[in-house]
């Protein structure tokens, strides 16, 4: 779910998302397409992905970061974040022999630091585990009030929740690795991203996740065979719950402390009320399956009544978007196309929902006649 965008807003997001669109990575960083070249040098297009291939994916991930505002150091962890074996999957850009001195020449130290800890630390344990599964909705809720407090304190009285950082142990090694709190945040805006980009509903099937919570419950890899049905998936509402907790964590002060990591950047990335609200599981699978049954079920019931079913509720990219090919199918008003438009557009622009990956090319032409 987008958040809501004045037009000054827009038009910054339609500028960052633009160059992406035309193909013209130069222009969003010059060193862009070398390191795409690099990452097609070691074989990142030649790994199968959900969706493509593992380079689309990395790019995706960029592409998503980049319009959230997120420094340089964070979205080159983007791009390579599978530099290293991981924890999630046994895949690896770069040959398991390679040096850190290598990536670090392609991305610069303070990046290759990013990548090489997101690498190393259990990171399923740490951002579910440890963080997602130990609270509910109404929890969070109550944290994102009192993160306001801790920010008003941080900028008006200089007072700090010093939470101590977390030590998690080395997928390899087994060693103590210490975890700032923000380096904890900034974990969560990658997974944020991570997941936004690759999850469809076989993996719903898989996880046996179908209250929509992912919480991992299962392995059913006959029911999850991959594509699936195509139908979206249920990650939404798990994501607005890391956006509640990486909102909570992001208090810093003015005052640069490297052991803290406070020279990482907390942007808020504008999806879900800027991380202020926490979608509910069963809100979410309604609205996907109200979108589900207007898309599939339109040569039976006719565009009349697949409008009125997207008009209930639209969570999705592809729900305002298909609101704004039905109005034109409808030959609808221009004051109500020029509504969709507004509100489908931060979707696809800020890269806080991706879906249907075609609408990507309708948004950025009616973006193009906005301005």
């Amino acid at each position: 779910m987008a958040s809501s965008s004045s037009p000054s807003d827009l038009k910054t997001l339609l500028d960052s998302a633009r160059p992406f669109l035309r193909g013209e990575l130069e222009s969003v960083d010059e060193r862009l397409p070398s390191l795409v070249r690099v990452l097609r040098s070691v074989g990142a297009g030649e790994c199968w992905h959900r969706h493509g291939t593992f380079l689309d994916h990395l790019l995706d991930i960029y592409r998503i970061l980049k319009p959230w505002r997120a420094q340089d150091s964070v979205c080159l962890l983007g791009l390579f974040y599978s530099a290293y074996i991981n924890s999630y999957v046994n895949l690896a850009i770069f040959d398991p022999s390679t040096g850190r001195d290598v990536v670090s020449r392609h991305v610069g130290e303070a990046a290759e630091r990013l990548i090489h800890l997101f690498c190393v630390v259990p990171r399923q344990p740490l951002i579910h585990d440890d963080l997602l599964f130990h609270y509910t909705d109404s929890e969070l809720v109550e944290h994102l009030k009192c993160s306001e407090v801790s920010v008003k304190n941080a900028k008006e009285k200089w007072l700090f929740d010093e939470e101590a950082a977390w030590r998690k142990k080395h997928i390899k090694t087994g060693e103590d690795v210490v975890v700032s709190r923000r380096l904890v945040a900034i974990f969560l805006l990658m997974t944020m991203g991570d997941f936004s980009d690759q999850h469809f509903s076989f993996q719903y099937y898989l996880f046996e996740s179908f209250d929509g919570k992912l919480e991992f419950k299962g392995n059913d890899v006959a029911a999850g065979l991959w594509p699936g049905d195509g139908k979206p998936g249920l990650w939404m509402s798990s994501i607005s719950r890391m956006g509640a907790l990486y909102k909570r964590k992001r208090v810093g002060g003015e005052k640069v402390d490297e052991d803290r990591d406070e020279d990482l950047e907390l942007v808020i990335p504008p999806v879900f009320e800027n991380c202020t609200r926490v979608l509910d599981a069963g809100e979410q699978i309604k609205a996907r399956d109200l979108y589900w049954e207007a898309v599939c079920d339109t040569s039976k019931r006719g565009l009349g009544r697949a409008e009125e079913l997207l008009l209930r509720r639209t969570l999705l990219l592809e729900g305002h978007m298909s609101r704004w090919v039905s109005f034109i199918c409808l030959k609808g008003s221009m004051k109500r196309l020029k509504e969709r438009r507004r509100k489908g557009l931060p979707f696809s622009c800020s890269g806080g929902v991706l879906g249907t990956r075609g609408y990507l090319g309708k948004a950025g032409f009616l973006g193009q006649e906005s301005c």
